[in-house]
């Protein structure tokens, strides 16, 4: 979910695109539910196998492999394409990690925490003026981080680790000179030859020899549900305005946590009962801030 340059208006297609692809992420966990018996190291190498095929169709058909051709022979692009192919690959095992062990809740903090995370980030390594109700949001939900620390003794280490990992791919990814399409294709390609390693080492031990036929079609829709959504995201982020993307960033993180509450009954004690509120609160502030900035710029 990276940041984009600020649209002129959005636009209907625009708008189908993004808000697709957040209620696919939002939909993700009860996905991932259906695979918990499959450890997750093996559904991330089959999200990244999976994926290239899907992503590289598309491709063709928009006509712009050429861009992924040139990138594979530019080792500039190739090392920082690696950093944040590390990067979203570790994202993507600690969700699944997540999922699989009652941690949703965990999840949605960390995603919610994110857009904050981005703002802080810009202003300490781009140094970026913060607004006071910035400042105030960023506080606001390092102290929901210090109630959960406190009440459970340990870091929220799943929240804190999907924050960081996606908020620095973001960040590092509008450096990348490739478009986003082409840019995860580029990726998942640098990704494949250890998920074959991995899949060729476990052999016929894996679920995807061993396992039914319904968790053979699960590992193989693993691709879809990956790289669909990011696509979906990436061509409809071009038709909106940076304000609309602020506002339907939370949909899935919203989702997740309805889903982690209400259907995997996830225990929502008092401590989360005050640090959510807080990340909401936040939220709200950022997300004010973030609009009127945007009506600031078009007048």
């Amino acid at each position: 979910m990276t940041a984009q340059a600020p649209q002129t208006g959005d636009t209907g297609a625009g708008f189908a695109y993004a808000v697709s692809a957040y209620l696919m992420w939002g939909f993700l966990p009860l996905y991932m539910k259906a695979i918990t018996h499959i450890p997750p190291v093996e559904i991330i190498a089959h999200r990244i196998l999976w994926s290239v095929p899907i992503a590289g169709l598309i491709l063709i058909a928009l006509g712009r492999t050429g861009d992924v051709m040139r990138a594979l022979k530019t080792p500039r692009m190739v090392g920082m394409a690696a950093v944040t192919a590390a990067l979203i690959s570790v994202n993507w095992g600690v969700y699944v990690w997540a999922i699989a062990n009652d941690r949703a809740l965990d999840a949605a903090l960390g995603y919610y925490i994110n857009p904050l995370f981005s703002v802080a980030l810009g202003a300490i390594l781009l140094r970026e003026k913060l607004a006071r109700a910035q400042w105030v949001a960023v506080g606001l939900a390092g102290l929901a981080v210090a109630i959960l620390t406190i009440s459970a003794s340990v870091l929220p280490w799943v929240a804190l680790v999907l924050m960081t990992t996606f908020g620095i791919y973001g960040f590092l990814r509008k450096t990348l000179p490739i478009g986003p399409n082409q840019g995860f294709l580029l990726e998942v390609l640098l990704l494949c030859p250890l998920a074959l390693a991995y899949l060729a080492w476990l052999g016929p031990s894996g679920q995807f020899f061993a396992g039914s036929w319904q968790d053979t079609a699960l590992l193989i829709g693993t691709g879809a549900v990956t790289a669909v959504p990011l696509m979906l995201y990436a061509n409809g982020a071009k038709g909106l305005r940076l304000s609309t993307i602020g506002l339907l960033q939370y949909i899935a993180p919203t989702m997740i946590f309805l889903i982690a509450v209400f259907i995997f009954n996830e225990p929502f004690g008092p401590a989360r009962a005050v640090a959510f509120p807080l990340i909401w609160a936040a939220l709200i502030l950022y997300t004010v801030t973030l609009i009127r900035n945007a009506r600031t710029g078009r007048a």
